[in-house]
């Protein structure tokens, strides 16, 4: 991943991303706008194993949702790239720690 990318893809999580779960594994939801369709087109590219769903529809608004889970993710976790968030966004960067440690101990190289 080139700096640019680093920077979007970090930029990006601390405004929109969430971090968590279902019990049995990890997952990043961001939820957007179908008017921001290809910035998420964006992130499927950059990261492989994300997935967009949608468009769904609510009285207000229609919205895609972009996940990513499994190997994805752990491909993610492990490159550590998203520890970079506590340079940007304290918040953030706990919420994807609590994440981390919660779905992703078994990774020796994660601390």
């Amino acid at each position: 991943m080139n700096d640019f990318d680093r920077g979007f893809l970090l930029g990006f999580f601390c405004g929109q991303g969430s971090f968590g779960g279902d019990g049995k594994q990890g997952h990043i939801i961001l939820r957007m706008n179908d008017i921001h369709l290809a910035l998420l087109e964006r992130l499927v590219k950059m990261l492989p194993g994300s997935k967009i769903n949608g468009p769904y529809k609510s009285p207000t608004k229609t919205y895609y949702q972009w996940s990513l889970r499994g190997s994805g993710l752990e491909a993610l976790v492990a490159s550590r790239t998203l520890e970079e968030l506590k340079d940007w966004d304290m918040d953030a960067h706990i919420r994807y720690r609590t994440m981390v440690d919660r779905y992703f101990k078994k990774l020796d190289r994660i601390q």
